[in-house]
């Protein structure tokens, strides 16, 4: 039977970091972020569905998304960013399940849902367990102004609008401590891996 692992964490927590190291143990990531660029592609559903919604005046020349002009939109306004979830989330999870089936099907002995918004989504019965990647709070506000130049408050903004990386950690069945080096959090994870029989 295959084990379905949830893997998730807070903005700049490391949790892209993490979702690397599967490759090490040739576990498949299937990855939410990734699948929600390809759902806005031209052609896609979501795509015209979001021209419909906003407008012509949000595609760059070549006709792709303009992702800039709409992310000063959507962040600017409540209803319009609940807009943009309607169109683009359930295509993201349609997409997402058929890939986890697809390994389920296969006999895959483990496949990792890789879910930024794994529990703000309410997406935990995708998944069989659930690992968070967790930084103290002050690393991670110093993490992600170093990495996107934002100002404190920015940060502070970006970090609020998601559940506190304490609260998910309560919420996970195991944690990777990733405030130390990235073999320390590699070593984490190895430990877990053979724990749940998934290497």
């Amino acid at each position: 039977m295959t084990l379905v692992i949830g893997l998730t964490g807070s903005i700049a927590s490391g949790k892209s970091t993490v979702s690397l190291m599967f490759d090490d143990f040739k576990i498949p990531v299937v990855d939410a972020d990734k699948i929600s660029r390809e759902v806005v592609n031209p052609g896609e559903q979501a795509y015209e569905s979001i021209i419909n919604t906003f407008g012509r005046e949000i595609l760059l020349e070549d006709n792709t998304l303009d992702r800039k002009k709409l992310g000063a939109i959507i962040f600017a306004d409540d209803n319009k960013r609940k807009l943009l979830n309607e169109i683009v989330h359930p295509a993201v999870r349609e997409n997402m399940l058929k890939q986890r089936d697809a390994y389920v099907n296969a006999e895959a002995n483990c496949v990792v849902l890789d879910i930024p918004l794994l529990f703000e989504s309410k997406l935990s019965h995708f998944v069989d367990k659930i690992v968070v990647v967790y930084v103290d709070e002050e690393v991670q506000l110093d993490r992600l102004m170093k990495r996107d130049g934002y100002s404190e408050e920015e940060a502070k903004q970006r970090i609020k609008s998601q559940i506190s990386v304490k609260e998910k950690a309560q919420l996970a069945d195991a944690v990777i401590d990733n405030n130390g080096t990235k073999n320390e959090s590699y070593e984490q994870l190895k430990a877990l891996l053979k724990e749940w029989n998934a290497i």
